[in-house]
This record gives structure tokens, sequence and C-alpha cells, in this order.
């Protein structure tokens, strides 16, 4: 069933949240609410309950040639807007908690949580800057992982630091560049002269926003932005039985008057306590276990829809970072049977960014599918929407994208077993650094470096991400040549680029 299928959607709906209401707990005691927070679960959180497959057993006569990642931004503040919300959601508390106190049934005040009385939210009165600035736990994540990275492929890392042999690169998000800088902080800790770790200076590149079709293709890709734009009515419909079933629910729990707003607030609430500050007992314990399943498929949904396989431009317009990997790749092989000296080449390009990026990069792979869907994603038809609980799903945000989320793609170098092949590559894909099955490689884990582009990256390359995305052409003037102001623009923004200023293009224009 394609997504925005109304009518047999909703009954299918209907029948399976009288299910979920009705199915008991598989294991009261393994249930953690933290598991499910869609893509605003904490990275080691979503590590723990990872089952992907076992790593194979690599010939020790391979060795690891280069590595390719691609990373989300590590654990986040709310970004301003979503502080707002949560100041409104605190009024709007106070609002309901008067009302059951002046109504009539004064049985009704014992049922409303005690932490609902008088609560204000714990980002209240930030008005610095946008907010979604990462946070200490987000560091530590990066960090860490870094140290972990560091320690799987020592013999990738034990060259001297050099920006052309480790690239680090990152979006102009300053969550995402601080993302990076704490990566690079765990990968190169006792390399250098800097304080008692012994750290040295490192260099993050960027892309200007404007112009970052990389890591931020999302930007600039006004056919997905037109999509988007028409489909988020869609989701929300398909949202909406489930939230009001939650919100009856919680209303006849509590005897408070919640409204679906309400309920998604404090759905949102429940996710950042869990996630940024380790509290589940208070917006969490309002839902039950079953709620809370399909609350989390409220949120894969919209990122299936949105991000991932619901349509194929959400995946395709990533095509210029699939290009990007798999060519430093290539650049990588070229170095090694032409034997450059170390030093000269690069042996890992480490990028940055959003979930807007991971997601859209791991459907190119092909990873998250059901059965046969990698076939149609191949003749890029929409896929089926997630199956909602309590029917399992292999689409679950905290697994797919969660907070630190990532890709690496390990480009090794064997022994050749062909006649006259002195050397084969191959590419391991690791998610969240497990080991994961790549369905158009035989669901190997494992899979020949020219099966892989063959295979994977071969499809997608009909596509050019200027015609898919419907990039528009300089604006002309009415002898169809440049117009004053695009003249005047690339001027300034090329004396400025001189003289070492950094000012976006539509700066410019807005000035101009």
């Amino acid at each position: 069933m394609a997504p925005g299928t109304p009518l047999p959607f909703f009954l299918l709906l209907a029948t399976l949240l009288a299910a979920a209401s009705l199915s008991p707990a598989a294991d009261p005691e393994a249930f953690d609410v933290r598991r499910h927070l869609s893509t605003v679960t904490r990275y080691d959180v979503s590590r723990g309950s990872n089952s992907a497959v076992a790593a194979p057993s690599i010939s020790d006569e391979c060795r690891v040639i280069h590595l390719n990642l691609v990373a989300r931004h590590g654990t986040r503040a709310p970004t301003k807007k979503r502080t707002k919300e949560l100041d409104r959601l605190a009024v709007r508390l106070g609002v309901l908690v008067n009302e059951a106190r002046q109504g009539p049934d004064s049985e009704s005040v014992k049922e409303i949580p005690s932490w609902m009385k008088g609560w204000e939210s714990p980002w209240k009165g930030r008005v610095t800057g946008k907010g979604g600035e990462l946070v200490s736990e987000g560091e530590e994540e990066l960090f860490n992982f870094a140290n972990r990275v560091k320690e799987r492929f020592q013999d990738l890392f034990d060259e001297e630091y050099h920006p052309e042999v480790y690239s680090i690169r990152a979006t102009q998000v300053p969550r995402a560049s601080a993302s990076a800088v704490a990566f690079g902080l765990g990968l190169l800790s006792g390399k250098g002269k800097l304080g008692a770790g012994k750290n040295r200076a490192f260099s993050v590149l960027s892309e200007s926003r404007a112009s970052d079709i990389c890591l931020r293709f999302f930007d600039s890709c006004q056919t997905y932005k037109d999509y988007r734009k028409r489909k988020e009515p869609d989701v929300d419909k398909q949202k909406e039985p489930i939230l009001e079933h939650v919100t009856s629910s919680l209303v006849n729990r509590y005897r408070l008057n919640f409204t679906k707003q309400d309920v998604s607030s404090l759905w949102f609430l429940c996710k950042q306590q869990a996630s940024l500050l380790n509290i589940t007992n208070q917006a969490c314990q309002l839902f039950n276990e079953a709620e809370v399943y399909l609350l989390e498929w409220t949120d894969d949904l919209e990122g299936f829809v949105l991000k991932g396989y619901g349509e194929s431009i959400n995946y395709k317009m990533g095509l210029p970072l699939l290009k990007d990997v798999v060519q430093s790749m290539e650049q990588a092989i070229i170095a090694k049977q032409e034997n450059y000296p170390a030093g000269t080449y690069e042996k890992a390009r480490l990028r940055f960014a959003h979930a807007e990026t991971l997601v859209p990069f791991s459907c190119l792979l092909g990873l998250f599918l059901e059965g046969s869907d990698f076939e149609k994603i191949q003749r890029e038809e929409p896929l089926d929407l997630p199956p909602v609980p309590p029917q399992k799903r292999n689409w679950m945000g905290g697994l797919v994208a969660p907070f630190a989320s990532n890709n690496m793609l390990v480009l090794y170098q064997c022994p050749g077993k062909a006649e006259g092949q002195n050397s084969s590559y191959f590419v391991q894909v690791l998610h969240n650094e497990a080991p994961v099955s790549m369905p158009g490689c035989g669901n190997k884990d494992f899979c020949p470096f020219e099966e892989f582009k063959e295979k994977i990256v071969q499809p997608h390359l009909k596509h050019d991400y200027d015609m898919l995305c419907k990039l528009k052409k300089p604006a002309t003037g009415a002898e169809g040549t440049p117009s004053f102001i695009s003249k005047l623009s690339n001027f300034f923004l090329g004396l400025f680029s001189q003289k070492g200023f950094h000012v976006e293009a539509e700066d410019v224009n807005t000035e101009l």
C-alpha cells in the first residue's frame, strides 16, 4: 500500500489500535521507554538494543585501506521553536490542573500526577540563538565513538595527522560542526602537544549552506521541498487516529481535558526528558507501553514518508553524497595500485551532518528494507508504510537514525583470487558500528567493490542532481544576459571571499 492511501489504511489502523490496546507487554522488566523515542533516542541506548548481523570472518590477509563515515550530530537541545512549545505546554498544564480543582469531581484531582502541578519547562527562558545546540552528552557520544573507531582501525589511523589524509567535514550548522570537533578530539587525543590530553589542532571543512549539495542536498532540492510541503498534511492525517486514541485514553485515565495537541506536546516532552535528562517518571509515565509503541510509530511514519523510502525523491537527492563516497574509494584503490607513498593520499573521509543526510544515504544503500523491497526501490516505487504495532518492523527511527547515528563504509584490500589479479577490494557497511547486510549484494555485509558499484550504486547514477531537483539557472535580464543584480551579487561574493569573509548569497541579495 503506497503512502497516502486513505480509507483502507485507516480501517486497518483502527483494527490494529484495538489489538495494541489489548496486547499485554512482552516483558515488563525489559521495557525501557528510552529505546522507543524514534530519532530522539540516545546513541548508547540504541546500540544496546541493536540486533545487527554478526561480523563475518574476514581473512587476516585483508587490510583496511580507506574509511568513509557519514554521521549524524550527537544529542542536542530542543530548538527555539520547540522550546516555545514546551513553555506553552507549561501554561496549558496549569490551566488543566486548575480546571480539575475547580470542577465538581473532587476525586479527579487525586488522579493528576504530582509532577504536573506547577511544572515548568527546564528550558524556560532560553532565548539565545535558534537552540538545537549540541549538549555535553552529545559531545561524549562523538568523542567516545571516535575512540572506538581509532581502536578498531588502528592500522588506518597510525599515520601522522594531515587534513588531506584524514579529511573531516561538517555542515555549517553548529551542532554538526561541534560534533566533528568532538570526534576529532577523540580521534587525535594523545597525538599532539596541547594540554594534559596531548591534543592537537585539526581542520574541519564546511561548504556554504547555499551550495552544500553533498551533506545538505535537501536544502537545495526544490523538488524535494515541494514534495515535503505537499506530503506533510497527509502525514498529519495518518497520525491523527493514533493521537485521538491516545488522547481519549489519557482523558479517561487522568480526568483532564487533554486535546490532541496536548498529547503531542506531552509526547515531545517525554522524549526530551528521557533522552536529555534521563527522566522517565514524569511525562513518559503518562503513557502505557502500548501507547508508547504507537506514538513511536507515528514518528517513524513521518521519517519514513518525509525522509526515507516513502518516495524516491527522498533518497535520490542524496546522489552527490553517494558519488563522493564511491569516488573517494576509487581514489584509495588507485593510490594502492600505484604505490603512492604514505602521507600523499587520503585514508579516511569523515563527515558530520543530520538525520536528513543520514536517512537518505541509508536508503541509497538499501538498508532496513522488508523482504523484496530492494527491487522496488531500484524501480523507484514507493514502499508500504511501516507496519503498525504490535506488528514488527525493520524501520524504527531509534535504530535507523538515533542521535550520533552513522554509516561507515570500510574498504578492504584482500589477496586476489582471480587469475592475474594481484588484489581484490571489498566494501563492508557498518551501521552504528555493527555490520549490516546489503540486499543489493545478496544480503552480504562484505561485498566485492565492483559488485557494490554495479548492483547498489549504478542504478542510481541514471539521475542528475540538477535535473532531479530542478535547480534554477541564474537570473537573466531582458537581453538574456545575467541581470545587473545577479552580477553585482557575484562581484561582492567574490570580493568578500578573497578577503576571507563568509557571506551567504541570499544575504547579499537581501542587502541589495
